[in-house]
């Protein structure tokens, strides 16, 4: 018998994502802040946001996880014809780590579900 997603995981992991999201978007459409502090490249920060925001819904609903590198790359994307707007610059650099952390994380996901679920069918 297969296994099932419960609901109340796909609600956590919904929650989560969002929650995530939100955080990413506000992060990424704020001023910049002049020598943050924040160790690592840019590009390393865009790639671990978005292989967070990938993480949750994989490893909860892991059939849909080409669906969710396409929505989040797609964030990323949006995020980045944006980012003009608010005095920030666009990258095309930025989007591709977007995409890369996405794939990853999502890749991620469905393997710890996988590892979770794996003597359940």
């Amino acid at each position: 018998m297969r296994s099932r997603p419960s609901s109340r995981s796909t609600t956590l992991a919904l929650i989560a994502t969002l929650a995530l999201a939100l955080v990413i978007g506000y992060l990424t459409l704020s001023p910049v802040v002049s020598d943050a502090g924040v160790p690592g490249s840019d590009k390393l920060h865009h790639a671990l946001a978005f292989f967070a925001l990938a993480v949750p819904l994989s490893y909860a609903r892991p059939r849909l996880a080409i669906w969710i590198v396409i929505a989040a790359t797609a964030y990323g994307g949006a995020i980045e014809l944006i980012q003009p707007t608010v005095g920030r610059d666009q990258d095309v650099w930025d989007f591709l780590a977007d995409g890369v952390g996405a794939v990853a994380g999502a890749a991620f996901g469905v393997g710890l579900h996988w590892l979770r679920h794996r003597g359940n069918t």
